[in-house]
């Protein structure tokens, strides 16, 4: 995670927490909705590409980078957030999330926020029951109790996304390692964002937007079984797995996607 920056602007959430939002380009609006130990500098990149067709909004989800941590943590409250950045786009924006902001972008369709058209990339289901971690969320959630950001961080990488041994030691060895922990904490919302990564057919059933579900060719199986229970359960939604690409899917591979699907 980068240091923070100043932001283009705030809004207020409905419980008070400050959210902090950057605006890049013209166009019609679209929010990019982060995942894991993510924030706008992340998303930046991605929007940097897409400014010259878009009005792109990248924001610091709660607890991460320059917005606030109102307690107590609740799903519906990164809602309410994604709503106060979705107000301030002046519009029904297109939503991109990846992997718990693909999550927290479904969620909010499903609930009739108002949107345009949305994108979810891998959002972290488990289709089959014996592949799911067990205890996830609890295990983690003990670890960051117990002071051990970095071995909660593995826990998470090895069980939740599944990246491999070696990317995950690479990761370790990494600027980006030592600053994540410093709000290892927000993992706990991305766990509890995903819940029992059961995929919730029926809430998703509501979402009457126009949908189109991502996932990698070289990313673990449980991505693209994971899009395609995700888009039986949308109607009329799409999916396809983009060729070369993993569950940190790159600025330039999605970029084009994102750009075919909402402006046609």
């Amino acid at each position: 995670m980068a240091a923070a920056t100043t932001p283009t602007t705030t809004v207020q959430s409905a419980d008070g927490t400050t959210i902090a939002i950057d605006r890049v380009g013209n166009g019609p609006a679209l929010v990019l909705v982060p995942g894991a130990f993510q924030d706008r500098s992340t998303t930046g990149g991605l929007a940097k590409f897409l400014g010259d067709d878009f009005a792109v909004f990248t924001y610091d989800r709660r607890g991460r980078g320059a917005s606030g941590d109102t307690p107590p943590y609740s799903v519906e409250r990164e809602i309410e957030d994604l709503d106060a950045v979705v107000g301030e786009t002046g519009s029904s924006p297109f939503l991109f999330g990846h992997s718990s902001g693909a999550v927290l972008v479904l969620e909010s369709a499903a609930r009739g926020m108002s949107l345009s058209k949305v994108v979810a990339y891998e959002p972290p289901y488990i289709v089959d029951a014996e592949d799911r971690p067990d205890r996830l969320a609890e295990r983690v959630g003990s670890l960051v109790a117990s002071g051990q950001p970095g071995e909660a961080m593995k826990l998470f990488f090895t069980e939740g996304p599944q990246l491999p041994p070696e990317a995950i030691a690479a990761m370790e060895q990494s600027p980006w390692w030592s600053a994540n922990e410093a709000i290892v904490n927000t993992l706990l919302y991305d766990l509890a964002i995903v819940g029992d990564q059961v995929v919730p057919s029926g809430r998703l059933a509501n979402i009457r937007v126009p949908t189109m579900v991502l996932s990698g060719r070289e990313s673990a199986a449980w991505a693209r079984k994971s899009v395609e229970a995700v888009a039986a359960a949308i109607p009329g939604a799409q999916h396809d797995s983009l060729k070369g690409q993993t569950h940190g899917v790159s600025d330039d591979a999605i970029a084009p996607v994102l750009r075919r699907f909402f402006l046609t």
